[in-house]
């Protein structure tokens, strides 16, 4: 009897999403705890790091910088093309947007190391755009191979 109480226990919820047949499946760290990390995760964290290091490098610049992220541009139907960045100069301020840099992105290796690159160059550029230089200019010692 006690076998078969455990065999119900097991059975999902009429709740739980069914997909193909098959019961939803519960994330490897439980129904409690948060996910480990999430590609949305790595890109703020991406996005803050070096935004952090850009303002250690140019604290003059920098100082008032404002950068956020959004999932997708409001631009209108009219204009070509999806952009990665905008920058307001007048406000100091850069907006990234995370779902054209991750899914529009051409990587020639699909790993978390190239995705981090990818997202760390559009800081780059964006931020470069905002203040007048090229971005190779904001940190010419970090790609320096010795």
């Amino acid at each position: 009897m006690a076998r078969a109480d455990r065999r119900r226990a097991a059975v999902p919820s009429a709740r739980a999403r069914a997909r193909h047949g098959r019961a939803g499946r519960s994330p490897i760290t439980g129904l409690h705890l948060p996910l480990i990390h999430t590609r949305r995760d790595l890109f703020d964290t991406t996005v803050q790091s070096t935004a952090e290091y850009l303002v250690d490098l140019w604290p003059v610049e920098l100082a008032n910088l404002q950068l956020d992220v959004a999932p997708m541009p409001d631009q209108p139907l009219t204009v070509k093309g999806v952009a990665r960045w905008r920058v307001e100069p007048e406000r100091h301020r850069v907006v990234l947007f995370r779902i054209p840099i991750e899914r529009m992105s051409r990587l020639h290796r699909d790993d978390d190391w190239h995705r981090r690159l990818m997202v760390e160059s559009c800081v780059f550029r964006a931020v470069g755009e905002l203040i007048g230089k090229d971005p190779w200019e904001l940190a010419p010692d970090r790609f320096r191979h010795h």
